[in-house]
Protein backbone atom coordinates (compact mmCIF):
# COMPACT_ATOMS: atom_id res chain seq x y z
CA UNK A 1 0.00 0.00 0.00
CA UNK A 2 2.53 2.53 1.01
CA UNK A 3 4.29 1.71 -2.07
CA UNK A 4 1.65 2.13 -4.33
CA UNK A 5 0.94 5.81 -2.65
CA UNK A 6 4.55 6.63 -2.95
CA UNK A 7 3.98 6.29 -6.65
CA UNK A 8 0.43 7.78 -7.15
CA UNK A 9 2.23 11.18 -5.23
CA UNK A 10 5.11 10.52 -6.83
CA UNK A 11 4.81 10.05 -10.28
CA UNK A 12 1.13 10.04 -11.25
CA UNK A 13 0.48 13.33 -8.68
CA UNK A 14 3.65 15.18 -10.06
CA UNK A 15 2.37 16.13 -13.41
CA UNK A 16 5.97 17.26 -15.10
CA UNK A 17 7.02 13.68 -14.16
CA UNK A 18 4.11 11.88 -15.33
CA UNK A 19 3.90 13.86 -18.63
CA UNK A 20 8.25 12.54 -18.97
CA UNK A 21 6.47 9.04 -17.94
CA UNK A 22 4.09 9.26 -21.15
CA UNK A 23 6.75 10.30 -23.27
CA UNK A 24 8.73 7.57 -22.26
CA UNK A 25 5.74 4.85 -23.09
CA UNK A 26 5.13 6.18 -26.51
CA UNK A 27 8.84 6.35 -27.54
CA UNK A 28 9.73 2.64 -25.78
CA UNK A 29 6.11 1.70 -27.96
CA UNK A 30 7.92 3.10 -31.03
CA UNK A 31 11.35 1.10 -29.94
CA UNK A 32 13.48 4.50 -29.74
CA UNK A 33 17.04 4.43 -28.70
CA UNK A 34 18.85 4.64 -25.58
CA UNK A 35 19.42 8.49 -26.26
CA UNK A 36 16.54 9.53 -28.23
CA UNK A 37 14.58 8.22 -24.79
CA UNK A 38 16.59 10.28 -22.72
CA UNK A 39 16.36 13.28 -24.56
CA UNK A 40 12.59 12.99 -25.61
CA UNK A 41 11.99 12.58 -21.50
CA UNK A 42 13.96 15.32 -19.91
CA UNK A 43 12.73 18.31 -22.71
CA UNK A 44 9.46 17.24 -21.80
CA UNK A 45 9.94 17.88 -18.09
CA UNK A 46 11.97 20.78 -18.31
CA UNK A 47 9.56 21.93 -20.82
CA UNK A 48 6.67 21.45 -18.40
CA UNK A 49 8.33 23.26 -15.28
CA UNK A 50 9.71 25.68 -17.84
CA UNK A 51 6.04 27.38 -18.14
CA UNK A 52 5.75 28.05 -14.74
CA UNK A 53 8.38 30.34 -14.84
CA UNK A 54 6.77 32.33 -17.65
CA UNK A 55 3.57 32.54 -16.30
CA UNK A 56 4.77 34.38 -13.15
CA UNK A 57 6.28 36.67 -15.40
CA UNK A 58 2.83 37.11 -17.33
CA UNK A 59 0.93 37.80 -14.07
CA UNK A 60 3.71 40.22 -12.92
CA UNK A 61 3.44 42.31 -15.94
CA UNK A 62 -0.59 42.38 -16.04
CA UNK A 63 -0.57 43.05 -12.27
CA UNK A 64 0.61 46.96 -13.93
CA UNK A 65 -1.59 46.61 -16.77
CA UNK A 66 -4.94 45.89 -15.62
CA UNK A 67 -4.67 48.76 -12.18
CA UNK A 68 -3.32 51.29 -15.27
CA UNK A 69 -6.23 50.88 -17.75
CA UNK A 70 -8.88 50.76 -14.40
CA UNK A 71 -7.66 54.62 -13.23
CA UNK A 72 -7.58 55.66 -17.41
CA UNK A 73 -11.21 54.46 -17.42
CA UNK A 74 -12.09 55.91 -13.53
CA UNK A 75 -13.02 52.41 -12.33
CA UNK A 76 -12.65 50.92 -8.86
CA UNK A 77 -9.26 49.63 -7.89
CA UNK A 78 -9.00 45.98 -6.97
CA UNK A 79 -7.72 42.57 -8.01
CA UNK A 80 -9.32 39.54 -9.21
CA UNK A 81 -9.91 38.14 -6.24
CA UNK A 82 -8.91 35.18 -4.79
CA UNK A 83 -7.75 32.56 -7.18
CA UNK A 84 -5.28 29.97 -7.26
CA UNK A 85 -3.10 30.91 -10.50
CA UNK A 86 -1.69 28.41 -12.70
CA UNK A 87 1.45 27.75 -10.64
CA UNK A 88 -0.53 26.30 -7.72
CA UNK A 89 -3.17 25.08 -10.29
CA UNK A 90 -0.73 23.06 -11.55
CA UNK A 91 0.57 21.52 -8.36
CA UNK A 92 -2.69 20.47 -7.67
CA UNK A 93 -4.85 19.53 -10.60
CA UNK A 94 -1.20 19.19 -13.48
CA UNK A 95 -1.62 15.35 -13.19
CA UNK A 96 -5.64 14.99 -13.70
CA UNK A 97 -4.99 17.55 -16.52
CA UNK A 98 -2.07 15.77 -17.96
CA UNK A 99 -4.20 12.56 -17.73
CA UNK A 100 -7.04 13.90 -19.29
CA UNK A 101 -4.89 14.81 -21.96
CA UNK A 102 -3.25 10.52 -22.41
CA UNK A 103 -7.35 9.31 -22.03
CA UNK A 104 -9.11 12.31 -24.36
CA UNK A 105 -6.29 11.27 -27.00
CA UNK A 106 -6.91 7.73 -27.20
CA UNK A 107 -10.27 8.30 -27.71
CA UNK A 108 -9.99 10.52 -30.41
CA UNK A 109 -7.94 7.60 -31.85
CA UNK A 110 -10.48 5.33 -31.03
CA UNK A 111 -13.20 7.19 -33.08
CA UNK A 112 -11.16 7.59 -35.49
CA UNK A 113 -10.32 4.39 -36.38
CA UNK A 114 -14.01 2.81 -35.97
CA UNK A 115 -15.86 5.55 -37.31
CA UNK A 116 -15.86 7.83 -40.65
CA UNK A 117 -14.20 10.57 -39.18
CA UNK A 118 -10.31 9.97 -39.55
CA UNK A 119 -8.94 12.99 -37.69
CA UNK A 120 -6.01 12.63 -35.13
CA UNK A 121 -5.41 16.11 -33.71
CA UNK A 122 -1.65 16.58 -33.20
CA UNK A 123 -1.89 20.20 -32.12
CA UNK A 124 -0.26 19.33 -28.83
CA UNK A 125 0.30 23.10 -27.22
CA UNK A 126 -3.00 23.20 -27.58
CA UNK A 127 -3.71 19.86 -26.68
CA UNK A 128 -2.44 21.27 -22.77
CA UNK A 129 -3.90 24.93 -22.44
CA UNK A 130 -7.38 23.42 -23.46
CA UNK A 131 -7.14 20.75 -21.08
CA UNK A 132 -6.28 23.21 -18.64
CA UNK A 133 -8.60 26.02 -19.11
CA UNK A 134 -11.26 23.17 -18.95
CA UNK A 135 -9.99 21.45 -15.58
CA UNK A 136 -10.72 25.44 -14.59
CA UNK A 137 -13.94 25.65 -15.22
CA UNK A 138 -14.79 22.42 -14.44
CA UNK A 139 -13.16 23.11 -10.75
CA UNK A 140 -14.33 26.23 -10.11
CA UNK A 141 -18.30 24.74 -11.00
CA UNK A 142 -17.45 22.21 -8.78
CA UNK A 143 -14.91 22.45 -6.55
CA UNK A 144 -15.48 19.03 -4.40
CA UNK A 145 -15.25 16.99 -7.78
CA UNK A 146 -13.04 13.82 -7.10
CA UNK A 147 -10.23 13.71 -9.31
CA UNK A 148 -11.34 10.70 -11.21
CA UNK A 149 -14.46 11.93 -12.39
CA UNK A 150 -12.60 15.05 -13.74
CA UNK A 151 -10.17 13.22 -15.76
CA UNK A 152 -13.19 11.47 -17.22
CA UNK A 153 -15.16 14.36 -17.66
CA UNK A 154 -12.60 16.54 -19.34
CA UNK A 155 -11.16 13.45 -21.22
CA UNK A 156 -14.51 12.38 -22.97
CA UNK A 157 -15.12 15.97 -23.92
CA UNK A 158 -11.73 16.36 -25.38
CA UNK A 159 -12.02 12.95 -27.23
CA UNK A 160 -15.19 14.06 -28.93
CA UNK A 161 -13.57 17.87 -29.28
CA UNK A 162 -9.92 16.69 -30.87
CA UNK A 163 -12.49 14.39 -33.13
CA UNK A 164 -15.09 16.62 -34.66
CA UNK A 165 -13.78 20.52 -34.60
CA UNK A 166 -11.07 19.02 -37.42
CA UNK A 167 -14.20 17.35 -39.13
CA UNK A 168 -16.69 20.11 -38.92
CA UNK A 169 -13.40 22.97 -40.59
CA UNK A 170 -12.98 20.39 -43.05
CA UNK A 171 -15.38 21.57 -45.99
CA UNK A 172 -13.74 24.97 -45.85
CA UNK A 173 -10.01 24.33 -45.59
CA UNK A 174 -10.51 22.30 -48.39
CA UNK A 175 -11.22 25.70 -50.49
CA UNK A 176 -8.62 27.38 -48.23
CA UNK A 177 -5.71 24.56 -49.42
CA UNK A 178 -7.68 22.75 -52.69
CA UNK A 179 -6.97 19.51 -51.17
CA UNK A 180 -7.85 17.11 -48.48
CA UNK A 181 -4.51 15.81 -47.28
CA UNK A 182 -4.28 17.70 -43.83
CA UNK A 183 -6.79 19.39 -41.56
CA UNK A 184 -6.87 22.08 -38.66
CA UNK A 185 -6.69 20.97 -35.11
CA UNK A 186 -6.57 24.64 -33.67
CA UNK A 187 -8.86 26.23 -31.08
CA UNK A 188 -9.46 28.80 -33.37
CA UNK A 189 -11.83 26.77 -35.67
CA UNK A 190 -14.98 28.64 -34.21
CA UNK A 191 -13.65 32.16 -35.13
CA UNK A 192 -12.77 30.06 -39.58
CA UNK A 193 -16.23 28.71 -39.30
CA UNK A 194 -18.08 32.34 -39.12
CA UNK A 195 -15.19 33.93 -40.83
CA UNK A 196 -16.15 31.72 -43.65
CA UNK A 197 -19.87 32.46 -43.52
CA UNK A 198 -19.51 35.86 -42.58
CA UNK A 199 -17.20 36.52 -45.42
CA UNK A 200 -19.65 34.59 -47.68
CA UNK A 201 -22.60 36.32 -46.80
CA UNK A 202 -20.91 40.28 -46.55
CA UNK A 203 -17.56 39.78 -48.62
CA UNK A 204 -16.54 39.78 -52.34
CA UNK A 205 -14.56 36.49 -53.31
CA UNK A 206 -13.43 38.44 -56.78
CA UNK A 207 -11.53 40.62 -54.82
CA UNK A 208 -8.56 38.01 -53.59
CA UNK A 209 -6.40 39.42 -50.50
CA UNK A 210 -3.56 38.16 -52.56
CA UNK A 211 -4.00 40.29 -55.20
CA UNK A 212 -2.06 42.67 -52.92
CA UNK A 213 1.30 43.54 -53.02
CA UNK A 214 2.09 44.28 -49.45
CA UNK A 215 5.08 46.75 -48.77
CA UNK A 216 8.31 44.45 -47.19
CA UNK A 217 8.74 47.04 -44.34
CA UNK A 218 5.75 45.47 -42.71
CA UNK A 219 6.67 41.65 -43.14
CA UNK A 220 7.42 42.38 -39.25
CA UNK A 221 3.51 41.45 -38.94
CA UNK A 222 4.23 38.10 -39.82
CA UNK A 223 6.15 37.96 -36.20
CA UNK A 224 3.54 37.37 -33.49
CA UNK A 225 6.36 37.72 -30.74
CA UNK A 226 7.51 41.80 -32.05
CA UNK A 227 3.19 42.20 -32.67
CA UNK A 228 3.31 41.46 -28.71
CA UNK A 229 5.95 43.35 -27.62
CA UNK A 230 4.76 46.00 -29.91
CA UNK A 231 0.95 46.08 -29.49
CA UNK A 232 1.28 45.66 -25.79
CA UNK A 233 3.87 48.30 -25.53
CA UNK A 234 1.69 50.75 -27.80
CA UNK A 235 -1.21 50.22 -25.00
CA UNK A 236 1.09 51.07 -22.17
CA UNK A 237 2.39 53.23 -23.27
CA UNK A 238 -1.04 55.40 -23.70
CA UNK A 239 -1.91 54.55 -20.27
CA UNK A 240 1.24 55.55 -18.73
CA UNK A 241 1.12 59.19 -20.66
CA UNK A 242 -2.80 59.51 -19.23
CA UNK A 243 -1.68 57.84 -15.55
CA UNK A 244 0.58 61.02 -15.75
CA UNK A 245 -1.59 63.65 -16.30
CA UNK A 246 -4.13 62.72 -14.09
CA UNK A 247 -2.24 63.53 -11.17
CA UNK A 248 -5.07 61.59 -9.11
CA UNK A 249 -3.92 59.91 -5.96
CA UNK A 250 -4.62 56.31 -7.10
CA UNK A 251 -2.49 57.67 -10.50
CA UNK A 252 -0.02 58.66 -7.57
CA UNK A 253 0.47 55.23 -6.39
CA UNK A 254 0.53 53.27 -9.23
CA UNK A 255 3.43 55.57 -10.98
CA UNK A 256 5.47 55.41 -7.60
CA UNK A 257 5.94 51.56 -8.82
CA UNK A 258 8.46 52.89 -10.97
CA UNK A 259 10.87 53.87 -8.38
CA UNK A 260 13.52 56.28 -9.73
CA UNK A 261 12.67 55.02 -12.64
CA UNK A 262 10.37 57.11 -15.34
CA UNK A 263 7.24 56.01 -15.43
CA UNK A 264 6.40 55.88 -19.05
CA UNK A 265 9.99 54.02 -19.09
CA UNK A 266 8.38 51.74 -16.92
CA UNK A 267 5.88 50.87 -18.32
CA UNK A 268 7.61 49.99 -21.82
CA UNK A 269 9.54 47.59 -20.09
CA UNK A 270 6.56 45.94 -18.44
CA UNK A 271 5.08 45.26 -22.13
CA UNK A 272 8.13 44.07 -23.01
CA UNK A 273 8.22 41.90 -19.67
CA UNK A 274 4.72 40.33 -20.87
CA UNK A 275 5.85 39.55 -24.44
CA UNK A 276 9.31 38.00 -22.57
CA UNK A 277 6.84 35.50 -20.92
CA UNK A 278 4.76 34.44 -23.44
CA UNK A 279 8.04 33.60 -24.86
CA UNK A 280 9.16 31.51 -22.23
CA UNK A 281 5.84 29.58 -22.12
CA UNK A 282 5.55 29.11 -25.68
CA UNK A 283 9.14 28.03 -25.67
CA UNK A 284 8.52 25.25 -22.71
CA UNK A 285 5.37 24.54 -24.41
CA UNK A 286 7.62 23.55 -27.71
CA UNK A 287 9.76 21.70 -25.59
CA UNK A 288 7.29 19.11 -24.29
CA UNK A 289 4.75 18.88 -27.26
CA UNK A 290 7.99 18.48 -29.36
CA UNK A 291 8.35 15.01 -27.52
CA UNK A 292 4.31 14.51 -26.96
CA UNK A 293 3.43 14.61 -30.07
CA UNK A 294 5.70 12.36 -31.82
CA UNK A 295 5.03 10.05 -29.06
CA UNK A 296 1.49 10.11 -29.70
CA UNK A 297 1.51 10.13 -33.09
CA UNK A 298 3.70 7.07 -33.43
CA UNK A 299 0.71 5.05 -31.07
CA UNK A 300 -1.85 6.91 -33.92
CA UNK A 301 -0.55 5.76 -37.20
CA UNK A 302 -0.36 2.46 -35.98
CA UNK A 303 -3.87 2.42 -34.68
CA UNK A 304 -5.05 4.32 -37.71
CA UNK A 305 -4.05 3.87 -40.83
CA UNK A 306 -4.87 6.35 -43.32
CA UNK A 307 -5.46 9.01 -40.86
CA UNK A 308 -5.36 12.72 -41.36
CA UNK A 309 -3.29 14.81 -39.02
CA UNK A 310 -5.02 17.68 -37.37
CA UNK A 311 -2.31 20.24 -37.34
CA UNK A 312 -1.67 24.15 -35.81
CA UNK A 313 -3.09 26.88 -37.60
CA UNK A 314 -0.22 28.22 -39.33
CA UNK A 315 -0.70 25.54 -41.62
CA UNK A 316 -2.73 27.52 -43.83
CA UNK A 317 -1.29 30.79 -43.77
CA UNK A 318 1.00 30.16 -46.95
CA UNK A 319 -1.87 29.55 -48.99
CA UNK A 320 -3.02 33.50 -47.82
CA UNK A 321 -0.47 35.73 -47.07
CA UNK A 322 -1.83 38.20 -46.93
CA UNK A 323 -5.08 37.75 -45.29
CA UNK A 324 -3.30 36.80 -42.49
CA UNK A 325 -2.10 40.45 -42.14
CA UNK A 326 -5.75 42.01 -42.67
CA UNK A 327 -6.85 39.10 -40.66
CA UNK A 328 -4.51 40.08 -37.91
CA UNK A 329 -5.07 44.06 -38.09
CA UNK A 330 -8.75 43.57 -38.31
CA UNK A 331 -8.25 41.57 -35.05
CA UNK A 332 -6.16 44.77 -33.45
CA UNK A 333 -8.84 47.07 -34.29
CA UNK A 334 -11.58 45.14 -32.81
CA UNK A 335 -9.15 44.64 -29.73
CA UNK A 336 -8.98 48.28 -29.57
CA UNK A 337 -12.66 48.71 -29.73
CA UNK A 338 -13.64 46.15 -27.87
CA UNK A 339 -11.15 47.07 -24.79
CA UNK A 340 -12.88 50.65 -24.50
CA UNK A 341 -16.24 49.36 -24.72
CA UNK A 342 -15.99 46.79 -21.84
CA UNK A 343 -14.27 49.48 -19.71
CA UNK A 344 -16.61 51.63 -19.84
CA UNK A 345 -19.39 49.60 -20.18
CA UNK A 346 -19.09 46.62 -17.71
CA UNK A 347 -16.13 47.79 -15.78
CA UNK A 348 -13.64 45.22 -17.06
CA UNK A 349 -10.40 45.28 -18.60
CA UNK A 350 -10.21 43.84 -21.50
CA UNK A 351 -6.06 42.29 -22.12
CA UNK A 352 -5.68 42.11 -25.73
CA UNK A 353 -3.92 39.05 -25.63
CA UNK A 354 -2.05 39.09 -29.09
CA UNK A 355 -0.46 35.80 -29.29
CA UNK A 356 -4.03 34.65 -29.74
CA UNK A 357 -5.01 37.41 -32.01
CA UNK A 358 -2.51 37.14 -34.23
CA UNK A 359 -2.80 33.66 -34.08
CA UNK A 360 -6.97 33.24 -34.42
CA UNK A 361 -7.17 36.23 -36.55
CA UNK A 362 -4.49 35.09 -39.13
CA UNK A 363 -6.32 32.08 -39.57
CA UNK A 364 -10.13 33.30 -39.57
CA UNK A 365 -8.25 36.13 -41.87
CA UNK A 366 -7.33 32.94 -44.68
CA UNK A 367 -10.80 31.17 -44.07
CA UNK A 368 -12.52 34.68 -44.38
CA UNK A 369 -10.49 35.75 -47.80
CA UNK A 370 -11.53 32.02 -49.30
CA UNK A 371 -15.02 33.30 -49.35
CA UNK A 372 -15.13 36.81 -49.28
CA UNK A 373 -11.61 38.22 -50.43
CA UNK A 374 -10.06 41.09 -48.52
CA UNK A 375 -13.60 42.38 -46.68
CA UNK A 376 -13.89 38.67 -45.62
CA UNK A 377 -10.24 38.41 -44.14
CA UNK A 378 -10.97 41.82 -42.28
CA UNK A 379 -14.43 40.86 -40.84
CA UNK A 380 -13.01 37.63 -39.71
CA UNK A 381 -10.45 39.15 -37.74
CA UNK A 382 -12.57 41.84 -35.85
CA UNK A 383 -15.15 38.16 -35.47
CA UNK A 384 -11.92 37.13 -33.34
CA UNK A 385 -11.66 40.26 -31.60
CA UNK A 386 -14.90 40.38 -30.42
CA UNK A 387 -15.01 36.18 -29.30
CA UNK A 388 -12.29 36.68 -28.01
CA UNK A 389 -13.17 40.05 -26.11
CA UNK A 390 -16.25 39.11 -24.90
CA UNK A 391 -15.48 35.87 -24.21
CA UNK A 392 -12.51 36.80 -21.83
CA UNK A 393 -14.80 38.64 -19.67
CA UNK A 394 -17.12 36.28 -19.42
CA UNK A 395 -14.77 33.18 -18.63
CA UNK A 396 -12.60 35.33 -16.26
CA UNK A 397 -15.66 36.76 -14.57
CA UNK A 398 -18.24 34.06 -14.11
CA UNK A 399 -16.69 30.28 -15.40
CA UNK A 400 -13.50 30.57 -14.14
CA UNK A 401 -12.82 33.05 -11.64
CA UNK A 402 -11.26 30.81 -8.33
CA UNK A 403 -8.96 28.87 -10.72
CA UNK A 404 -6.99 30.07 -13.54
CA UNK A 405 -8.71 33.52 -14.57
CA UNK A 406 -4.99 34.69 -15.07
CA UNK A 407 -4.22 32.30 -17.67
CA UNK A 408 -7.71 32.66 -19.27
CA UNK A 409 -6.41 36.37 -19.80
CA UNK A 410 -4.11 35.31 -22.15
CA UNK A 411 -4.03 31.77 -22.85
CA UNK A 412 -7.35 30.97 -23.56
CA UNK A 413 -8.79 30.79 -27.25
CA UNK A 414 -11.69 31.06 -29.08
CA UNK A 415 -13.18 27.84 -29.02
CA UNK A 416 -12.66 27.44 -25.04
CA UNK A 417 -14.91 30.54 -24.64
CA UNK A 418 -17.70 28.87 -26.46
CA UNK A 419 -17.49 25.33 -24.87
CA UNK A 420 -16.58 26.73 -21.44
CA UNK A 421 -19.94 27.63 -20.60
CA UNK A 422 -21.27 24.77 -21.73
CA UNK A 423 -18.34 22.56 -19.14
CA UNK A 424 -20.36 24.94 -16.41
CA UNK A 425 -23.40 23.69 -17.22
CA UNK A 426 -22.57 20.05 -16.97
CA UNK A 427 -20.06 20.28 -14.33
CA UNK A 428 -22.89 21.93 -12.05
CA UNK A 429 -25.40 19.65 -13.22
CA UNK A 430 -23.68 16.12 -12.77
CA UNK A 431 -21.26 17.01 -9.74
Amino acid sequence: MDVLFWIATNIFGTPAILLGFIVLVGLLLQKKSTSQLVSGTFKAIIGFLVIGAGSDVIVKALNVFEPMWKEVFGLEAGSLGSFMGQEAFNGKYGSAVTLAMLVGFLINVALARFTRFKFIYLTGHMMFWTSTIFAGVIVHASSGIAIWKLVLMIAVVLGLYWTFQPALVQPFLRKVTGNDNIALGHTSASVALLAALFGKLLGNKNNDSEKIKVPKGFEFLRDSNVITALSMGILFLIGAIILSTKGTPAAAELMAKSGDQNFIIYSIIQSFTFAGGIAIVLMGVRMFVGELVPAFNGIATKLVPGAKPALDAPVVYPYAPNAVVLGFLGAFAGAIIWLLVLGNTVSYIFVPTMIVLFFHGATAGVFGNSTGGVRGAVIGGFITATIVAWGQFLMVRFFISSTVPDTAMWAADSDMFIIGPILNFLAKLFF
